[in-house]
């Protein structure tokens, strides 16, 4: 793993290396998953658009929380592919609220039909979306953690130079 390097010991346009704090979507599964998270923003935003567009009237709640969970995954994605310690915390706060989002909307989808005339992206478990919203946060978290789990490399002293 690349050393940790400071302004004045690198390369004129080498990246800044700096251990631990890099983005958990920067791994190949972090891609993956950041990917599917633009995937649902853009369909869950879209979804949201037209429907508080042109039928608000018939399921507001249900097109309201379709919103909510285009914002939540915007918000996961970002902090997802920002990474360091701000964009982590940003990505468990979101995804932590999607977890919850899906599992409360999920159960109450199916416990009072009547305040959900319509399906949100979150109904039933996400069963409109072959249950991926409610898989997608327990990867999430579980990205978070094992990303978070690596200690930055030890730090090495300069090597000294030889008395004169």
């Amino acid at each position: 793993m690349p050393e940790k390097r400071t302004g004045e010991d690198r390369a004129l346009g080498a990246p800044a290396v700096e251990g631990g704090g890099g983005s958990p979507g920067g791994s190949g599964a972090g891609r993956v998953l950041v990917a599917v998270y633009g995937t649902f923003a853009l369909a869950a935003g879209a979804r949201a658009g037209v429907q508080l567009g042109t039928r608000f009237s018939e399921a507001p709640v249900a097109y309201l929380l379709s919103a909510f969970a285009a914002v939540v995954y915007i918000v996961a994605t970002v902090g997802l592919v920002r990474g360091g310690r701000g964009g982590r915390r940003t990505a468990l706060a979101a995804i932590s609220v999607e977890l919850v989002g899906v599992l409360v909307v999920g159960t109450l989808s199916l416990t009072d039909r009547a305040a959900f005339p319509d399906e949100t992206v979150w109904s039933a478990y996400g069963r409109g979306y072959y249950f991926v919203p409610l898989v997608l946060p327990v990867l999430g978290l579980l990205l978070l953690r094992r990303t978070g789990q690596k200690s930055p490399p030890p730090k090495s002293p300069p090597p000294k130079s030889p008395p004169p």
